[in-house]
């Protein structure tokens, strides 16, 4: 119970006996606390009792980061969490499961950790009412599919599972209101048609996987921005701006395109319709014989 509202720690050693301690959040001036590398050398403790210390917090802002953390407790009550970064720990499928008390809860950042399971995010996701942006890269995330169900938070609006260990049945879990979407370095070699409807998906990034062609946009209608840079594609398809008339970004740089009829009628299909190239060969000129 102090005035201090702004409180960052880094490169901490717990050295004494954690014991159990019970603390009345009420009044207290805090809004926000980071910390960073905090090792803990006591093995024989309840878990519990170090984690409600967090939990349980009344602020709106916490950064636990890079300090080998293995479980976090959902809140006792209802929570005035709005940010929380849990950068670089150990935490697995087991986070916040059936956690109904951070229903104000904005952004949650879950990037290098151990997550193995997007079906389970998924499902953790739906009991926050507010999340609108979630970072899941850098975890070891798979979708296998076969008609599993997933249900994300419908607030839901940034998502990123970039540098998991997906393929092309993540598009059968991914959340319907989502407008801006990384999939990149995954192992995505198709984007299947007419399985996600994503009609508010504005921006997809599609970087660094296994595509040998553009993807449509059957399910994307309102898709503005495409990152297919550094994938497989050799020729891409000049159908691509039928069934994708709003786009107007494209990066597709890095990849082993050949000199075609058909790139030829993209680039200056790409021109005509006023979009962006980004990546692309400059100097791509096709010569043929007469006829």
């Amino acid at each position: 119970h102090s005035s201090v509202e702004y409180f960052n720690i880094n490169n901490v050693t717990q050295l004494s006996d954690i014991e159990r301690y019970n603390f009345d959040y009420s009044g207290t001036s805090m809004k926000a606390l980071t910390m960073k590398k905090i090792i803990i050398t006591d093995m024989y403790f309840s878990q519990d009792d170090l984690y409600k210390i967090f939990a349980d917090m009344n602020i709106t802002d916490m950064t636990i980061a890079d300090s080998e953390m293995i479980h976090m407790l959902c809140p006792s009550s209802k929570s005035s969490f709005r940010y929380l970064n849990f950068l670089k720990n150990d935490l697995t499928d087991f986070l916040f499961r059936k956690c109904d008390n951070l229903a104000q809860l904005e952004t949650l950042i879950l990037q290098k950790n151990k997550f193995e399971s997007l079906r389970k995010v998924s499902f953790m996701t739906s009991h926050m009412k507010s999340l609108t942006y979630l970072d899941m890269s850098n975890n070891l995330l798979r979708h296998d599919g076969a008609g599993v169900q997933c249900q994300w938070a419908e607030s839901l609006a940034e998502l990123d599972l970039s540098s998991n260990q997906l393929v092309d049945a993540v598009f059968e879990c991914l959340p319907a209101n989502v407008q801006k979407l990384s999939l990149r370095n995954n192992q995505i070699s198709n984007v299947p048609s007419g399985v996600a409807e994503l009609k508010s998906l504005e921006e997809l990034n599609l970087a660094s996987n296994r595509l040998a062609d553009l993807p449509g946009c059957g399910g994307f209608t309102s898709l503005q921005f495409l990152n297919v840079e550094m994938n497989s594609i050799f020729t891409p398809s000049a159908d691509f701006f039928q069934s994708c008339p709003r786009v107007r970004e494209l990066q597709a740089g890095h990849n082993p395109f050949q000199c075609s009829c058909e790139l030829q009628a993209f680039i200056r299909l790409e021109r005509r319709s006023g979009g962006k190239l980004f990546g692309w060969p400059a100097a791509y000129v096709c010569e043929y014989p007469e006829g």
